[in-house]
């Protein structure tokens, strides 16, 4: 079972990103477009586990300790950079109780067998992943005309524990287990 956790977007926000994502893909249809009912705040990559193990995960997900982060998502940018990108992401501004929740997840899971991640925690929503220069130019034409590039704020009160199936279309992710926030 490949595993994720992280936190779900409301539907407002998810449909304000729509009409984003349905303003950027025609300037660039080469590259891979993530559809909006999949995007979401990663909090930890887990990776491959066995199912027989999944009980164990739960709990152990559980146990974090939990603060409800305020969260806001605005900004467009580039990873690695600008000048050579290969992800369209959207900025995650939240104080310290998002990157605390994945602190907790990172250390927590790690007697589980989970490697702790070594690069440092930075939350984005992945709009795209650029598979070739093709429509970069026109990409960045559109991203220019944009009105607004703030998609709103919100409190969750909840993370999850997502199942991610690789399509024929990418990855369909499910929810497993949500876990409160306090």
């Amino acid at each position: 079972m490949r595993l994720f956790t992280g936190i779900a977007l409301p539907e407002e926000i998810e449909g304000r990103l729509e009409q984003l994502l349905g303003r950027l893909r025609p300037a660039a249809p080469a590259q891979s477009w993530s559809p909006a009912a999949n995007l979401h705040v990663t909090i930890k990559f887990i990776g491959e586990l066995p199912e027989a193990r999944l009980e164990e995960l739960k709990q152990a997900l559980a146990a974090l300790p939990a603060r409800a982060p305020e969260v806001e998502l605005k900004g467009l940018g580039w990873f690695p950079n600008p000048h050579r990108p290969r992800v369209l992401w959207a900025g995650v501004q939240a104080g310290p109780a998002l990157s605390d929740l994945a602190a907790a997840a990172n250390q927590g899971l790690v007697p589980l067998g989970i490697a702790a991640e070594t690069k440092p925690y930075s939350p984005h929503l992945t709009l795209a992943r650029i598979k070739s220069d093709e429509g970069l130019i026109a990409l960045r034409q559109a991203i220019a005309q944009l009105d607004s590039v703030e998609f709103g704020r919100f409190r969750p009160d909840s993370f999850h524990l997502y199942l991610s199936k690789p399509g024929p279309r990418g990855s369909v992710y499910s929810k497993l287990a949500s876990f409160p926030l306090a």
